[in-house]
């Protein structure tokens, strides 16, 4: 453990006042303690691999059509059936990101889709509980690699690495009619419960599980990394950093890229209890969050 640090928000703000990188700063701050992270992890004890003092300084966001297959369950959800041969948006979309998704350095190409999904205050941390509100339609896992960043005091993002997440939608209210995808994508996510340091492995492979009663209801490998995927992540973040409002020196921002696996395309219907677990070869241990419907009261406004 680094003595004198009480989070990795400090320890990235750190780092960039001295002009390191963080595999830098931290062999130069070395601390005695040790922990085992497989225990702190099977005792429920991790946080999230980062978060800011402010809730509302930790931005969520997201891209989608990225990943090479992704169109497929997208379409099938979108498509109407007297119209089977005509692409749909999801498919237009996804071709652009296949003709135009990986530009040369310094070219930025064809803009993704784009979503928000909330604050700081929607983070799960691992091992701990998705809760989906009462009046959403479903609770979907959406196994990711999310980047981390940290915009310095110039307004430059700078990131810190990748993680694991569970961006986790609500597919059903989404099926209704794309349009719908904004409100689909307001929900809780968790991401973690390491922070891989460096560049993204070009082939990322996983697996994404969802248990039932302690027994394994549905499993299926995921694949990311540029690989897989038909936008660079250079292009990714162009995109979304080339908005003024997400260059706010001391804010954080944890964009998800994108996947090609759910079980909702399976025809997977989840229920309370269920638990979602998301795990890659180098990312550390699983991330495991269990799935709670919260009950919500409509919102009454106030006239003043």
């Amino acid at each position: 453990m680094l003595e004198e640090i009480d989070s990795v928000y400090k320890l990235a703000l750190g780092a960039i006042e001295r002009g390191v990188t963080l595999h830098e700063l931290v062999a130069d701050w070395p601390g005695t303690d040790k922990v085992n992270v497989t225990t702190l992890a099977e005792q429920g004890r991790l946080l999230s691999p980062i978060d800011h003092p402010d809730p509302a300084h930790l931005l969520v966001t997201g891209t989608g059509l990225t990943h090479l297959g992704s169109a497929e369950g997208r379409d099938r959800m979108h498509r109407r059936l007297n119209d089977a041969e005509t692409l749909t948006d999801s498919m237009k979309m996804f071709r652009k990101g296949l003709e135009g998704g990986k530009p040369a350095s310094g070219v930025i190409g064809v803009q993704p889709e784009w979503f928000y999904k909330g604050d700081g205050g929607i983070v799960a941390a691992p091992g701990a509980t998705l809760n989906m509100p009462s009046y959403a339609l479903d609770g979907g896992e959406e196994p990711e690699i999310a980047g981390i960043y940290v915009i310095d005091d110039r307004g430059v993002p700078c990131r810190l690495g990748f993680v694991l997440g569970n961006e986790f939608s609500d597919h059903v209210t989404e099926r209704e009619n794309y349009l719908y995808l904004a409100h689909s994508k307001l929900r809780a996510c968790a991401f973690g419960p390491a922070l891989c340091l460096g560049a993204l492995l070009d082939d990322v492979r996983g697996v994404s599980r969802i248990r039932r009663n302690d027994a394994v209801l549905w499993e299926k490998p995921f694949l990311s990394g540029e690989v897989n995927m038909c936008h660079s992540i250079a292009n990714l973040e162009a995109h979304h950093f080339k908005y003024a409002q997400f260059r706010r020196p001391g804010d954080i921002h944890v964009h998800f890229f994108g996947t090609a696996t759910l079980s909702f395309s399976d025809d997977v219907r989840t229920q309370q209890g269920d638990v979602f677990e998301i795990e890659a070869g180098g990312f550390g241990p699983a991330l495991r969050n269990s799935l709670a419907t919260l009950e919500q009261e409509p919102p009454v406004v106030r006239e003043i």
